[in-house]
């Protein structure tokens, strides 16, 4: 096993001072320099970077935990965050939660352990406060703990802007469906925004949650079936997900009702498959990749000491397709 005493043999110089070039500390000649990593690269020699990060202070690796990578709006938020962190230098350890406080806990301790640099933290399960309290900078997604700073949307706009839309399109019997409300979710606060609005033109909310902690296709597909096996009449749905405003499309061609025709139908987060879904769906804009720059952005600067806001939110807007 190649050591720094056979590159420093092998270049001519001391130990320390391959050292020195290793971890970027003290000044060496730019001759010098060039020489160890040539010799590095002769000898295939890669320093741990466990041992690097210890002697500098600093991994260049931040910490991210999703609730469910398989999810598209995580998978795409996730893809743009690991871009900008590379654009500065950083890489990314990927934790994937599946929504199990456990699992973030044991994950939280993890990332510790290994030195990371900073956590973004997306959590949707009720019991991780109690290990927000860590030594290190942190930042939230759609979640709000005392002293951590958070990133998110603007869910209230989200919300009044779905529900001014149907009811500009005549909606009068309309319904929410969605996740479990029982969270503590910055993201429900689309649900509350809606239901003000609504209830100010005077009509009522009909409401159709997950269970706790679901992302599951199926339920969505077993939601909205029980709307439309319901005897209530429904002409408004917003959807707190692209994927939900799918499974809802889905069946209501089941059960003979067209969209938007009979139906009007408006999803949450402008993914992909929300223009390429027919009839295409009518969606409020969530800016993942801002989301994520602006998430690199932040924990960078707390990483240098910086101080931060502490609540970051991001504008959203309607995009208009076909199903409402």
């Amino acid at each position: 096993m190649t050591t720094q005493k056979d590159v420093a043999e092998k270049a001519g110089v001391t130990v320390t001072t391959v050292s020195r070039v290793i971890n970027n500390r003290g000044y060496i000649a730019e001759e010098t320099r060039d020489k160890v990593y040539q010799v590095m690269d002769q000898l295939n020699y890669r320093p741990n970077a466990v041992a690097r990060s210890l002697s500098k202070k600093k991994s260049n690796i931040l910490g991210v935990i999703l609730p469910a990578v398989k999810h598209p709006f995580f998978s795409s938020l996730l893809s743009y965050f690991e871009e900008f962190a590379y654009q500065n230098d950083y890489k990314i350890m990927l934790c994937n939660s599946q929504m199990e406080a456990a699992k973030e806990k044991d994950y939280i301790n993890m990332l510790r352990a290994q030195q990371v640099d900073g956590i973004f933290l997306a959590s949707h399960t009720l019991d991780i406060a109690a290990e927000m309290k860590v030594d290190l900078p942190v930042l939230t997604f759609d979640r709000q703990f005392e002293g951590i700073p958070y990133i998110c949307s603007d869910n209230l706009k989200g919300g009044k802007l779905a529900a001014e839309h149907l009811l500009a399109a005549g909606a009068e019997k309309v319904a929410y469906i969605g996740g479990s409300l029982e969270l503590d979710l910055l993201s429900n606060q689309r649900y509350q925004a809606f239901k003000q609005r609504i209830n100010d033109a005077g009509f009522k909310v009909e409401v159709y949650q997950c269970q706790l902690n679901s992302f599951d296709r199926q339920e969505y597909r077993k939601l909205a079936r029980e709307i439309f096996d319901s005897a209530r009449v429904v002409d408004g749905i917003f959807a707190s997900s692209d994927l939900i405003a799918a499974a809802v499309i889905k069946e209501a061609a089941a059960n003979g009702i067209r969209v938007p025709e009979d139906l009007k139908v408006i999803g949450y987060d402008d993914l992909e498959l929300a223009s390429l879904y027919s009839p295409e769906i009518t969606t409020i804009r969530q800016p993942a990749a801002e989301i994520a720059r602006k998430s690199v952005e932040l924990l960078l600067k707390e990483i240098a000491g910086e101080e931060i806001e502490q609540k970051n939110i991001l504008d959203v807007e309607l995009v208009v397709r076909e199903s409402a």
